[in-house]
């Protein structure tokens, strides 16, 4: 036999030989870990089915929402659609950004509606130079845009208000799955794309590539560009430079078109992306404030006395205006965090010597985790206080009718499960602000003077946090 024909089984052999035995510690240790190793799981995320079989009940799940909010009750409180939108999916969707990474995109129906309308009307241009340079700050704003209105328009305690807020994100991803290559609007336009990528951050699954393996693969990046049978990623990402699962859907098509098996899905320990951050993104900060001051502001407006301080605002400015007054508190809500982890990061700088954008930049990822963590513990409230009206309202749709409270635990469970959450979070947060200093500067004296300042901002939002969490707030439904 010749040697041109020996030399691809070698070349395979080699590779099959170098994903069996990793070359340093730390690829051995990632494939060990490797959830791929378990048969079940790689049988249920190399099957044409996935992620189908997730798929199919979420979208019938989501039209069910969407009738319900455009022609049932008109009142929130009798509702399905809006108990099953903002009582249950909207709580429970950070868990599992933490738990399970940027995996809620797989499964969107606006994500498995993209793909329909690419297939049948799509002319796949590529994605405009525009949205790669500014996409997330398009995603930075819309976001923040949102939540204004449903302050403003009462669109969370209004059905029909919510039915019109899908009925315009179907009408973007439509035009956008008709224009542009794969899903575009879920990469550079979704604002809950944005909200996902940066909590992905702090996910406990990690998503990764051998890059001994993939130096070597000749199969034209076909984990990235897709085969015959396997589509391209949906979200542009390159598995073989991938240091960051905000970009990571976990579709699989990476894992079913690689020949040589060469990607890994392993489990971490929250946050450790995010003091491993290779290129810190200004953008991507600036979002983990906004959304610090967003969560703020949704606290304050929770608050049974939130009525007491509008009252009092038009007996001393004569101010009555709905609109004029919480757009002020808005506007200052969302900057005061920003503001302040300006203040932190001029404070850093002379000990840093990187300037005030470097450190915003990041810094800002250190507060993720707390981010997380009051999201996450505003929404319990909703959800165990609330959490009955899912089956109510739903129940209703069957002919059935009940009263009674809508708690599912009392006000001190639910505070004691949120003042724990709040505690991972400051904690994560502070460990990560330390962590990003002394991989920036070495474990000195200068991390510390670096740190300084981070963790202090970290220990201020979680205190103003706290206080708000011990006052009442008011109930959605």
């Amino acid at each position: 036999m010749s040697a041109d024909l020996q030399q691809p089984n070698l070349q395979d052999r080699n590779l099959r030989e170098r994903n069996q035995q990793p070359r340093n510690p730390q690829q051995r240790n990632l494939q060990e870990r490797n959830l791929l190793d378990n048969r079940v799981v790689s049988a249920v995320v190399r099957t044409r089915w996935y992620p189908m079989v997730f798929q199919v009940p979420v979208a019938a799940a989501f039209g069910l929402v969407a009738y319900q909010l455009i022609s049932g009750p008109a009142t929130a409180h009798d509702n399905a659609g809006t108990a099953l939108m903002w009582v249950l999916w909207w709580p429970l969707v950070p868990v599992t950004f933490l738990l399970f990474g940027r995996f809620w995109c797989t499964v969107c129906p606006f994500a498995t509606l993209s793909d329909l309308v690419q297939k049948l009307v799509g002319v796949n241009r590529p994605v405009p130079r525009f949205l790669k340079v500014y996409g997330i700050w398009i995603i930075d704003a819309s976001f923040i845009a949102i939540t204004w209105a449903d302050h403003v328009w009462g669109i969370v305690g209004s059905p029909w208000g919510s039915g019109v807020l899908l009925l315009l994100l179907t009408t973007a991803v439509i035009i956008s799955g008709a224009f542009f290559q794969r899903r575009t609007f879920c990469r550079y336009l979704c604002f809950l794309g944005g909200l996902s990528g940066n909590y992905a951050r702090a996910g406990m699954v990690q998503l990764r590539a051998n890059p001994d393996i993939c130096k070597t693969c000749t199969s034209r990046a076909a984990c990235y560009n897709g085969t015959e049978s396997t589509p391209a990623c949906p979200l542009f990402t390159f598995p073989r430079t991938m240091d960051s699962m905000a970009n990571c859907n976990l579709c699989a098509s990476c894992i079913k078109s690689c020949p040589h098996d060469a990607i890994a899905i392993t489990v971490r320990p929250p946050a450790k992306e995010l003091w491993l951050v290779g290129r810190a993104h200004i953008e991507e900060s600036f979002l983990a404030m906004a959304i610090m001051g967003i969560v703020l502001i949704q606290n304050v407006t929770m608050l049974t006395v939130w009525q007491d301080l509008l009252d009092q605002v038009a007996a001393t400015t004569g101010i009555t205006s709905y609109p004029i007054i919480f757009t002020l508190a808005f506007v200052v809500a969302v900057t005061l965090p920003v503001g302040v982890l300006l203040l932190a990061s001029r404070l850093a700088a002379p000990a840093s010597r990187e300037s005030v954008r470097q450190n915003f930049a990041r810094f800002g990822y250190a507060l993720i985790p707390l981010d997380v963590a009051a999201h996450v513990a505003h929404n319990l409230f909703h959800l165990l206080a609330e959490g009955k009206a899912v089956i109510f309202t739903v129940g209703g749709l069957f002919g059935t009718t009940a009263e009674g409270s809508s708690a599912i635990a009392g006000t001190g469970t639910i505070q004691v499960l949120q003042y724990s959450l709040l505690a991972a979070g400051v904690a994560l947060s502070v460990f990560t602000a330390r962590r990003i200093a002394v991989n920036r500067h070495g474990a000195t004296p200068r991390a510390r003077t670096v740190a300084a300042p981070m963790v202090a901002t970290v220990v201020l939002f979680g205190v103003v946090n706290a206080v708000l969490f011990a006052l009442p707030m008011a109930h959605r439904m």
